[in-house]
């Protein structure tokens, strides 16, 4: 066996069945409120797949979870018919599942309904149950694996000769724990015992965040972090694990947790394949050299689709929040009906109605709000260089918040300390928190994670904070 390893980690393709909709309002507003380009998910899925397919570099393909949208059966047919395709061409195929991969029944509720949008509603049809998935994708890597544990459907593969790759499948409902359970964490600490004992360096995959791509988001939704991802913390600094590949929040983001020994490990995040900004990320590992080497790979074409000489991110784009976002401000100085009708679906419609009068002159004047008034209500105008100052007369606030909102899922915020922009919105945001802080205002006071700040959770979309790049990372794999 080589002792070099290279493959292609995919993550939330979120596929949705062309049998499962009909153009219309249901489907529309689902598309919406996902965030996610769900009508387009067999194209984008399929384009990547071609470009795996075209590099004989790569012989392995790895899938971290919701890998379909609603947990039904036709889109788990289609999905696996396209994992198969990937064996068929010699590719290496292992597949994990999360919460949007079946559909709970009694304790093992996790929300999700299979269904299929018509032009009025939705009429449910056949869907998969989490006890049936192991068997389901039993050829994509617990047929290959090294150690299988059931219980959780978690396994270990070789990725090559001193390299594991432990798949770490969710073991919970999708709101109280998704993790591994005690039995499961001994298992794991067994395999890793077992590797050390062989030499070999370990990679982890699995769905949800051990490392919260922001400081907010776990503060708010611990839950939607790894189940026991503190625990796992801890077992992957006392083992040397220098990674561990998640999914879940569609960010792309790669975050460093270091221990107070000094041990440390990367929680490398990948942006949901259904997102406009679909990548996916390229890992290779050199055994040998003893380094992981981690890069991200796009799409130029949309197989299939007619898009009118765009770029697939250009395409899709209008689907996304940031997008729908982009288009919401300069349609409401307009048209506010319309404004409304765009709005169904990411933002609660039915509370925005009580002020529609109010949405046209509030989108006149957020248009027209430059930079320069946001940097003397921040007091920080004095305190920039003529050439700075010139800059924020010239540059639009809704500019700069849709240059940030195209950076929230992909990753490498825009605006570095030095910049304009950065100067100017800190200044503001530590206006906001003194007003919050005078005033008492519980609702900003509670987003704000212990011992941080808001300047600080500011940072976190301004610019990349965190390892300088979202998209490239190298590591020792020990």
């Amino acid at each position: 066996m080589s002792r070099k390893a290279s493959f292609y980690l995919l993550t939330d393709v979120h596929y949705v069945s062309p049998r499962n909709w009909v153009e219309g309002r249901p489907i529309t507003l689902r598309e919406r409120g996902d965030q996610i380009a769900l009508k387009a998910t067999p194209q984008i899925l399929d384009s990547f797949l071609d470009k795996i397919l075209a590099d004989d570099t790569a012989d392995t393909v790895v899938f971290t979870g919701d890998n379909v949208n609603n947990g039904d059966l036709n889109s788990h047919e289609e999905f696996r018919a396209r994992c198969e395709k990937l064996t068929a061409a010699g590719k290496k195929v292992y597949v994990i599942n999360a919460t949007h991969d079946y559909c709970g029944a009694g304790d093992d509720e996790n929300g999700f309904g299979a269904c299929r949008y018509t032009e009025t509603g939705t009429e449910p049809i056949p869907f998969m149950r989490k006890a049936e998935l192991f068997d389901y994708y039993f050829d994509y890597g617990p047929k290959q694996a090294i150690s299988v544990h059931r219980e959780s459907r978690s396994y270990v593969v070789q990725l090559c000769e001193g390299a594991r790759l432990i798949m770490i499948d969710d073991n919970g409902n999708g709101r109280s724990h998704c993790g591994l359970f005690e039995d499961g964490v001994q298992w794991l600490k067994t395999e890793l015992e077992a590797a050390r004992a062989a030499g070999d360096a370990v990679l982890l995959a699995t769905h949800h965040p051990v490392i919260p791509p922001m400081d907010v988001y776990a503060h708010v939704a611990d839950f939607e972090m790894y189940g026991g991802y503190r625990e796992l913390r801890e077992i992957m600094c006392e083992y040397g694990v220098h990674a561990v590949f998640t999914g879940h929040t569609h960010m792309h983001s790669i975050r460093k947790y270091e221990d107070d020994r000094g041990r440390y490990f990367y929680d490398i995040a990948t942006i949901a394949l259904a997102n406009s900004a679909a990548m996916m990320r390229r890992v290779d590992v050199d055994a040998d050299e003893g380094v992981c080497s981690v890069s991200c790979v796009g799409i130029e074409t949309l197989k299939g689709v007619d898009t009118g000489g765009k770029t697939p991110h250009e395409y899709l784009y209008p689907i996304n929040f940031p997008g729908i976002f982009e288009q919401l401000l300069p349609l409401g100085a307009k048209d506010p009906d319309a404004f409304m009708e765009l709005a169904e679906g990411p933002l609660p419609v039915d509370k925005l109605k009580k002020f529609k009068f109010a949405i046209r002159p509030a989108c006149r004047k957020a248009l027209k709000l430059k930079l320069s008034t946001a940097a003397k209500f921040g007091g920080v105008w004095k305190t920039l260089s003529p050439e700075q100052r010139a800059e924020a007369k010239e540059k639009k606030v809704a500019d700069v918040a849709f240059a940030i909102l195209r950076h929230i899922y992909p990753g490498n915020g825009p605006f570095p300390p030095q910049t304009t922009e950065n100067i100017v919105l800190t200044g503001v945001v530590k206006k906001l928190e003194k007003i919050a802080e005078k005033r008492k205002i519980e609702a900003v006071q509670k987003l704000i994670p212990p011992g941080s700040s808001l300047v600080e959770m500011a940072q976190d979309v301004l610019y990349n904070n965190r390892t300088g790049d979202d998209d490239n990372l190298q590591f020792p794999l020990k």
